[in-house]
């Protein structure tokens, strides 16, 4: 586990467990990374320090296949408005980083990936941050088994295969997020939602850009996160 982040003078990032670190400015005593604040090596140069959060360890997880990103995840949680008594259903595992997120809010999240592989990335991931969350190697398809959910979130090619299952677990008012590459599935995903009795609350793409403030000048960086995914909220109602 990740237990401090050190910043270098030239905004480089480490990641620190244990031991001495060694970077090309210099080495720093494991005391000393004990200690925080600002501290120097031993070639004079100068760091800072401070304890490891959770999105901390989230960076450094083992990827498995694409990522949904944080920007998406943040809109995510911003629109269902979950809490820690929310109960939440996630399909399509993948590494995990979405489930881990929803689990660091709520205790009460299940996570379905039908492959091994990419379960086996997310049982890791899960263990690295001490996750509450339940993974089952399962396709979602055969069923769900939790009830009267308050979130589910998709991540699969059809998604629209579900909605019959997702009226049926999902409580009054409760939440359906499909992230969907692809303007096409989009499309047919709101339509069939329409037709199984859920409301599509909006469509959308969450775009960020960094912006750079140094003494006497700021700017945007150069590149920014663009478009990734499209997010479709449906309510049951």
């Amino acid at each position: 586990m990740i237990k401090k982040i050190l910043i270098d003078q030239k905004e480089n990032v480490y990641y620190w467990s244990s031991g001495d670190l060694h970077t090309s400015l210099g080495k720093i005593k494991e005391s000393d990374i004990l200690q925080g604040g600002k501290i120097k090596s031993h070639l004079n140069k100068e760091f800072i320090i401070f304890d490891a959060a959770f999105s901390d360890q989230i960076e450094k997880s083992e990827r498995g296949p694409a990522v949904i990103l944080k920007k998406d995840i943040g809109n995510i949680v911003a629109t269902t408005g979950i809490s820690k008594d929310s109960r939440i259903v996630d399909v399509g595992t993948g590494g995990g980083m979405l489930a881990l997120h929803l689990a660091n809010i709520s205790p009460h999240v299940t996570s379905y990936e039908k492959s091994e592989e990419f379960c086996r990335i997310a049982v890791k991931n899960a263990e690295k941050v001490n996750a509450k969350i339940i993974i089952k190697n399962k396709d979602a398809m055969e069923g769900i088994e939790e009830k009267n959910l308050d979130l589910v979130t998709i991540d699969l090619k059809e998604p629209w295969m579900l909605l019959k299952e997702m009226y049926n677990v999902l409580k009054s008012g409760g939440f359906c997020v499909a992230y969907l590459p692809h303007t096409q599935q989009v499309q047919r995903f709101c339509s069939e939602a329409r037709e199984n009795k859920f409301y599509v609350q909006k469509v959308s793409e969450t775009m960020e850009r960094e912006w750079i403030f140094e003494e006497q000048k700021s700017r945007p960086k150069n590149i920014g996160i663009l478009h990734t995914g499209f997010l479709v909220f449906l309510r049951k109602y």
